[in-house]
């Protein structure tokens, strides 16, 4: 199983989540109670095939203890809907190829299928590693191009250059940055981070006062003064489950990648809500249409229209005051300085 792969893996919790909420739990009622997992599946679809409310499936996960890694799901799995103790509970059938099998003279462990993940990889991996969310000051404290070995300035992939104030001298390979566009609340003008511009990869030749690299990958030419940040391969990768925040948050979409004013299913966004405000990665947020004051056609006094629902969200990826968020379904075009709340709100 590959890094990133094994990044997005769905690990459905041993213990059970509470819902800040003690509404009924809605099963679908146009699906039969058994599921076999395809190629190609993700938690959220398979969620939506068996609930209403698709972030409530640690609701009815009841793991069975003599399977072996119950909290991993694979293509062929069966999942069958039955009742525990008058609750709605999801059992999980293991397909049976997945055992080990005994060859002589050793004993070897058939290859498994890939298990499904959250969401869609493709969609979310240029995002678990590439473009960051910064502070003022945080990039300005890290490395910086130079100049190019043979004195240019415009340094793309294979280009060697000179560096200053690399920050982690066992690091093999850095990663470019520019500073890019600053991202503050829509209401209150709060100063949130900034976007880093990722530009590519260098692989460290020389460390030293002056360090020497090569240009390993490049999204966008390199120059002086533009800021280098290293990899940490040893960065543990956390799990993610769909699950709702533990107290109710408001929060606003505030940017999306090439900044479009309308984005839908599938695409990515910039939610003002981080760690600071108590975000996980996994956290399902609501999302609403939230419309300017409106002039009543007939007293010509401004109104404030009601909010109305447009589609849920998740979140993958948590800095401090902000973090990125999929947007999973939409009832209507998601748009800049929406509202996003609890699901359950």
């Amino acid at each position: 199983m590959n890094r990133f792969t094994r990044f997005i893996v769905i690990v459905v919790s041993l213990l059970s989540i509470q819902i800040a909420c003690a509404s009924e739990l809605k099963l679908r009622s146009d699906t039969s109670g058994r599921y076999v997992v395809q190629e190609g599946d993700t938690l959220w679809g398979i969620s939506s095939y068996f609930l209403e409310d698709p972030w409530r499936w640690p609701e009815i996960w009841h793991t069975n203890t003599f399977i072996d890694n119950p909290h991993l799901i694979y293509p062929g799995d069966a999942l069958i809907m039955t009742s525990i103790d008058g609750l709605p509970a999801l059992k999980l059938l293991r397909r049976q190829n997945l055992v080990e099998t005994k060859v002589n003279p050793t004993v070897r462990a058939s290859k498994l299928p890939e298990a499904i993940t959250t969401i869609p990889p493709n969609i979310i991996r240029p995002f678990l590693t590439q473009p960051l969310i910064v502070g003022k000051e945080e990039l300005e404290k890290s490395g910086y191009v130079v100049i190019g070995v043979d004195d240019n300035i415009l340094l793309g992939e294979g280009n060697e250059f000179y560096a200053r104030g690399l920050s982690k001298p066992t690091a093999k390979v850095y990663q470019g940055y520019r500073l890019g566009e600053h991202l503050v609340h829509p209401i209150t003008q709060e100063y949130l981070g900034t976007q880093a511009i990722y530009l590519g990869d260098a692989g460290v030749l020389r460390d030293a006062d002056i360090s020497k690299l090569r240009v390993t990958k490049s999204a966008q030419e390199m120059r002086p003064t533009d800021r280098l940040l290293p990899i940490d391969e040893d960065l543990a990768e956390p799990y993610f489950q769909p699950h709702t925040p533990a107290e109710d948050v408001l929060g606003y979409i505030i940017n999306s990648p090439g900044n479009v004013s309308e984005v839908g299913p599938l695409q990515v966004v910039v939610v003002s809500l981080g760690e600071a405000n108590g975000m996980e990665e996994g956290h399902v947020l609501r999302i609403k249409y939230r419309r300017e004051p409106h002039r009543d056609p007939v007293t010509n006094e401004f109104i404030d229209l009601p909010e109305e629902e447009s589609g849920l969200l998740m979140l993958f990826r948590i800095f401090n005051r902000v973090s990125y968020g999929l947007v999973l379904n939409a009832t209507r075009a998601i748009h800049l300085n929406d509202t996003v709340v609890s699901p359950l709100k």
